[in-house]
């Protein structure tokens, strides 16, 4: 299988801080607490000091959640590992419909690789994948975008009166049956009845976003012993409520280090992810099932229009902590709090907010995990293939947008005897003018700027000349644009990397049972902070 791996500032559409972070990061490391390596996860991994009955709280709560769910063998020894006293290694994302974007199920994977390496060089480690069910857009999670003969297929949910609420707990309803049974009859059509089966059995009507989501995954990733936690949890609210109340106490001080370290990253040339104010905090209040934002002002805390001192509002967290959720700032830090966590694996955007949320760490927790970027991936089926090799294009022409791409195809698509003929004729015109140009040189040496630019609008006319007869050439025969078509829609959707617009499951129903595992091998440690261009077999 052909495998080429990039580096994360070859791709388009790269935060700066974040790769200033992967590439350079003597220059960011006031905003972060460890560099992305290996080195740096083991160092901390081996002197992580966790509480012992917190440990046993939540490894309870994990174990309950995952069995509901149907944890298979491997999860449940995980679970045991982790009550024992493995370290965690973590990750998460949205509840997306069918599993969202691609990159949720690079990010899993990920965390089971790394945990294995751990495990492997002696650190007992687990993967968690932390479910992003406390989000309140809907509109991120109620669609799925997959790959269809050249086209984009889009499954959507309708936009309910719920939204507003915690998507995880937002129902499907029966609208999710015939998108289920279309996109099962899909993955079946491409040559995996199983993946059809965990489609089926996951997506019903009576389950919510957040539900089906952990159903599918626990399905997927059963041999790899993955964790699941869904942060709606009760218990979960209850052992974080410590954490809330310190944020709440601290808060003053805790916001005007947030304001300072905007201050700093506009200073280094970098923007700041969430916009802070005098009046932000640090969480939620769901008030009415509806998350609202906690803001504070003259000693006073006001979320829609309930209001409390902050004494009061320590106590309710006591009290109901189930209706207080942490904003993107403090997810993680509630996260780290709630679990052994050595190293964390983002994308690019969540590894820019760990700039901010440092500060929260350093504050609250007295820790920090590493931050590691997932793997990523563009896979390309085999018509790509040949598309590409036909046009003489790589990937990364299809990634410089539509134009370029255009003006490529068009000129390699001239008819094979006029392509020739242009290339004889070009070297004789460079040829007649080099020696052109030698003569005027001698007459006036002063004329040689002059005989450049003639030569280069010469060849630039010859290339548009080119470009013209293969338009000419399409439109007899119609075929770029529906070939250009097909590399965008598989290799650049919608503008956007493959793997942050299309569900990863129509390309697994082709590859078969050995893709999970081939592209978890591609996710090492050893590899960090690389993208690999994957040709499918």
């Amino acid at each position: 299988m052909d495998c080429r791996a990039l580096l994360f500032r070859q791709l388009p559409h790269q935060p700066k801080l974040f790769l200033e972070y992967l590439d350079h990061f003597e220059r960011v490391k006031g905003f972060y607490a460890h560099p992305p390596t290996m080195q740096a996860v083991k160092r901390i991994a081996g002197k992580l000091e966790y509480p012992r009955e917190r440990r046993a709280e939540v490894a309870e709560l994990l174990r309950k959640q995952n069995v509901a769910l149907g944890a298979s063998a491997e999860t449940q020894s995980n679970l045991e590992r982790l009550e024992k006293g493995a370290v965690a290694i973590v990750s998460g994302q949205q509840v997306g419909l069918f599993s969202g974007p691609a990159y949720a199920i690079y990010k899993a994977l990920t965390a089971v690789q790394i945990a294995e390496e751990l495990t492997r060089g002696g650190i007992p480690a687990v993967p968690i994948f932390w479910m992003a069910t406390e989000d309140h857009d809907l509109e991120e999670v109620r669609h799925a975008s997959w790959f269809d003969q050249g086209r984009l297929k889009r499954f959507e949910l309708p936009l309910v009166a719920e939204a507003g609420r915690p998507v995880g707990g937002i129902s499907l309803g029966a609208e999710v049956e015939p998108l289920t049974r279309e996109a099962a009859e899909f993955l079946s059509n491409q040559g995996s009845d199983l993946l059809a089966q965990y489609l089926r059995e996951s997506y019903r009507p009576e389950e919510t976003y957040g539900s089906a989501f952990a159903k599918l995954f626990t399905r997927l990733f059963a041999q790899q012993g993955l964790i699941l936690m869904d942060p709606l949890d009760p218990g979960l609210h209850r052992v974080a409520t410590p954490l809330y109340q310190h944020a709440l106490a601290e808060r003053d001080a805790l916001n005007e280090k947030l304001l300072q370290r905007g201050k700093d990253l506009d200073r280094a040339g970098f923007d700041a992810q969430v916009k802070v104010t005098s009046r932000s905090t640090l969480l939620f209040y769901l008030g009415d099932g509806v998350r609202q934002v906690i803001t504070a002002s003259n000693g006073k805390f006001q979320a829609g229009d309930k209001s409390w001192a902050r004494d009061e509002l320590i106590h309710l967290t006591h009290a109901a902590p189930g209706k207080f959720s942490p904003n993107a700032l403090f997810r993680p830090v509630v996260q780290d709090y709630l679990l052994p966590t050595a190293a964390y694996v983002a994308g690019p955007a969540e590894i820019s907010y760990f700039a901010q949320s440092e500060v929260i760490y350093r504050h609250l927790l007295g820790r920090m995990p590493v931050m590691l970027p997932r793997a990523g991936f563009t896979l390309v089926d085999a018509k790509a293939v040949k598309l590409l090799r036909r046009y003489g294009l790589t990937v990364e022409d299809v990634w410089a947008g539509s134009q370029s791409l255009r003006h490529k195809m068009e000129g390699a698509s001239v008819p094979k005897t006029l392509s020739k003929s242009f290339q004889k004729n070009q070297k004789q015109i460079q040829k007649m003018l080099t020696q052109l140009g030698k003569q005027i040189a001698k007459l006036d040496p002063t004329l040689r700027g002059t005989v450049e630019r003639a030569r280069q609008r010469i060849e630039f006319h010859l290339e548009k000349l080119r470009q013209k007869a293969g338009k000419a050439q399409d439109q007899k025969t119609g075929l770029i644009s529906a070939h250009e078509q097909y590399l965008d829609s598989l290799l650049y959707p919608r503008k956007a990397l493959q793997s942050r617009e299309l569900c990863l499951l129509p390309f697994l129903a082709r590859w078969g049972a050995s893709g999970l595992s081939e592209l978890q091998k591609l996710s090492t440690g050893k590899k960090i902070g690389h993208h690999f261009i994957l040709q499918l077999p």
